[in-house]
């Protein structure tokens, strides 16, 4: 239907053009400008900061960064204005179209794939790279700081700034991930604690247990470690403990006892290696210690888990990380120097993604001799590993520009470069062997090799970084576990797993992204499916279920973003209305003005109200009208749903009102009717899906010059069913990810 409305009107704007331009007056484009928005845009009034009378619409790729701003209104369905003046839905398509084919065709004259800063590795990135390059997974939230964020996400490399004290922590890091990966058994006992109330661990726990946590330690070295678990629930004073089963691996080890007042202090052997280690007790009765004290009802169970150590040390212990970096064990001192050429060609050719020169390789032998000269062979090879994880060929990625060409001009990027680029969107980690391989060769730059490895590399698990960077920044997933609501640990994990495996199964399962909005299913394990009503849901697992509610359906009725888009103790229409247009929609909202009151001050203190008469006093402001009369509407359809997502029909023992009306007129009763109007504009959702990925995949903000290319990578999926596979072959097609303007070095 949206296909046939935009086609109609095309024909009526192509019928009207013609009927202009045989009565010599402006051309249907111009017409439509003079009717509908010059009368507010123009040089006296310029509402919103835009006059559009003094440019000229046969002409808008002269202004492109203009007209993108009115495509972006218009197809979002936020102009003209609702009281304005305002033709047929297919009228405005059919110019926006109109618009779109000018710029577009404007673009294609002059092709601007734009620059990207220089990029250093945030965090995540960091980590996934020491991960898949020695096999080792390291918490560095205690080794490095956390990155800043721009255009929501924060791998963008205008922010990703260097500093003297972050090169101190980058030092710190690599020397603790070299002892690490080698087993060093020099390393020193550390303690990390996992807390059920913050949302620690796994939330996978065995089956017939419940009240604990799973957590993925990592062990650096065999030896002995100690544990301690504390206990609570139940009310102050309570005497009851329980009797909590650890377990390894899955294999229960040890039965221990822990209480409100009880905690259980016990030192076990472990193998070096990342371990699944589980705290939970079985589903019995807890007992009293005693009769002092009165038994008080509720469960007691698994509050916090420390693990520390290691308090001795019986070897380095065989892991992934010794077996992927000594790929030959010298049988004499002879051999030491080769076989440590051999390790460090390997580990540098990965971690800088390209192949190790002779220089590179003197360098890092060099640190090996130092190492050496200090302990054994494996002590030299672990100088070398850390002196690769500081070199600034593994933190940053490097783009050489051709010293041949002139600023300004436009030049493709090399195969080994590309080969980064693709790794670091699809993986948010290093290129693997094949990729480089191909890259190596010169073959990266063929269209249907590009397209062979963006299907390989999608199919593999680390194309899960999808959904835990990107997904989870542009959804706010990162945010439920600091969402200031009174929510527990275990259901804000269950929360943010439920929309982490429903995208997961839409991203990499071949599904159209449409489906985010209207899938008919979701995830659930007993404790959601309890918050939500679900019957007949058991256990710690998650599942797959249908959803019977239609107002469930998709992301708006998932508990995670009705959360994030929350205030501490109420709802929020405009947090939710905000973050559908911004996020959904690809509509800014402007930033409120200084000292406008809280919605609480605005309310009378002396009888209740409901959140709707709160917000409908509050826009009584006219300056608060013109912004929250776009933005309410929609955040008020999803009212029902209280700051949790459990579903309600009263607030404060009002009856909610979930009706409303959109700015391009639509009426809106419920989180259903929400639904539909958002996917009667699927091209503008697809579209600001395109353009989330695209920042993301480029590392940059997507600019006006961007959206030529984000058109035609919508348009084409739309012929392969909108798979979230087309958008990413689009992406990595596409002349922004494998071109570049050469920088004007000032």
């Amino acid at each position: 239907m949206r296909d046939w409305t935009a086609a109609t009107g095309i024909v009526i704007l192509l019928a009207l053009a013609g009927h202009a331009q045989a009565a010599g007056q402006p051309s249907s484009g111009q017409a439509f400008l003079n009717q509908y928005c010059i009368t507010c845009h123009n040089q006296r009034l310029k509402t919103g900061g835009l006059t559009l009378d003094e440019l000229n619409f046969e002409h808008a790729g002269e202004q492109a960064e203009t007209w993108e701003k009115v495509v972006r209104k218009l197809r979002a369905g936020m102009m003209p204005p609702s009281g304005a003046p305002r033709p047929e839905r297919s009228v405005i398509d059919g110019f926006a179209a109109n618009l779109e084919a000018v710029l577009d065709r404007a673009a294609a004259t002059r092709p601007n794939p734009g620059a990207t800063a220089l990029h250093r590795l945030n965090r995540t990135e960091y980590a996934n790279a020491v991960r898949d390059l020695l096999a080792v997974d390291v918490d560095v939230t205690n080794l490095l700081p956390a990155d800043d964020s721009s255009e929501g996400f924060d791998n963008v490399a205008d922010v990703l700034k260097v500093s003297p004290s972050l090169m101190d922590r980058y030092v710190s890091a690599a020397a603790a991930i070299g002892r690490l990966a080698l087993g060093d058994p020099s390393v020193g006992a550390a303690t990390k604690a996992y807390r059920v109330a913050s949302g620690d661990g796994t939330g996978e726990l065995p089956l017939g247990t419940t009240n604990g946590l799973v957590a993925r330690h990592n062990f650096p070295v065999d030896g002995v470690y100690s544990f301690k678990v504390k206990g609570g629930g139940g009310v102050p004073y309570d005497n009851r403990v329980s009797k909590v089963e650890v377990t390894v691996n899955g294999e229960l080890v040890k039965v221990v006892e822990v209480g409100y007042y009880v905690t259980a202090d016990f030192q076990l052997p472990m193998k070096a290696g990342p371990q699944l280690v589980g705290f939970a007790l079985a589903e019995k009765d807890p007992q009293p210690i005693d009769h002092i004290w009165k038994v008080a009802p509720g469960t007691v169970g698994v509050t916090s888990v420390s693990i520390a150590g290691p308090l001795s040390v019986s070897g380095p212990g065989d892991t992934a990380s010794r077996r992927r970096i000594l790929v030959c064990q010298p049988a004499s001192s002879a051999e030491e120097v080769t076989c440590a050429r051999k390790i460090l060609s390997m580990v540098a050719r990965r971690a800088y993604r390209s192949p190790a020169t002779d220089a590179d390789l003197e360098t890092l032998l060099g640190f090996y001799q130092r190492g050496r000269n200090r302990g054994t062979f494996e002590t030299g090879i672990e100088f070398a590993i850390q002196r690769i994880l500081v070199s600034p060929r593994f933190i940053f990625r490097f783009e050489e520009e051709p010293a041949e060409i002139p600023a300004g001009a436009v030049y493709r990027i090399s195969d080994l470069e590309l080969a980064s680029r693709l790794s670091f969107f699809l993986w948010s980690s290093i290129p693997d062997d094949e990729l480089l391989d191909v890259a190596a060769q010169g073959k990266l730059h063929d269209p249907a090799m590009v397209a062979q490895q963006t299907r390989r590399m999608l199919e593999d698990s680390r194309s899960q970084a999808l959904v835990n960077n990107f997904a989870a920044q542009w959804l706010y997933l990162r945010e439920v576990k600091n969402a200031p609501a009174p929510v527990n640990g275990e259901l804000r994990r269950a929360f943010q797993r439920e929309t982490e495996l429903f995208v997961d199964s839409i991203l990499r399962g071949q599904h159209n992204v449409l489906d985010l909005l209207n899938a008919d299913y979701t995830f659930v394990n007993e404790r959601l499916a309890r918050h939500y009503g679900i019957p007949n849901i058991y256990g710690d697992h998650f599942r797959r279920v249908t959803v019977k509610d239609d107002a469930r359906r998709g992301l708006l009725g998932q508990a995670s973003i009705l959360l994030v888009t929350s205030v501490a103790d109420r709802t929020s229409p405009v947090a939710r209305g905000k973050w559908i247009l911004e996020n959904l929609l690809g509509t800014a909202v402007p930033v409120p003005p200084p000292n406008v009151p809280a919605l609480e001050e605005s309310a009378s203190k002396a009888e209740p109200r409901s959140v709707r008469q709160q917000m409908e006093l509050h826009r009584k402001n006219a300056v608060c009208a013109s912004c929250h009369k776009i933005m309410d509407p929609i955040g008020l359809s999803l009212e029902n749903f209280d700051l949790t997502g459990k579903w309600r029909d009263m607030d404060l023992g009002i009856a909610i009102d979930p009706s409303s009306q959109l700015v391009d007129g639509t009426a809106l009763d419920g989180p259903a009717s929400l639904r539909r109007a958002l996917l009667s504009r699927s091209d503008v959702f697809v579209s600001t899906m395109t353009e989330k990925l695209m920042t993301f995949a480029l590392g940059r903000g997507v600019r006006y010059t961007d959206m030529p290319e984000v058109r035609a990578i919508v348009r084409n999926a739309s012929q392969d069913d909108y798979h979230f596979s087309s958008l990413v072959l689009g992406i990595v097609k596409s002349s922004q990810f494998q071109m570049r303007v050469k920088n004007v070095h000032l």
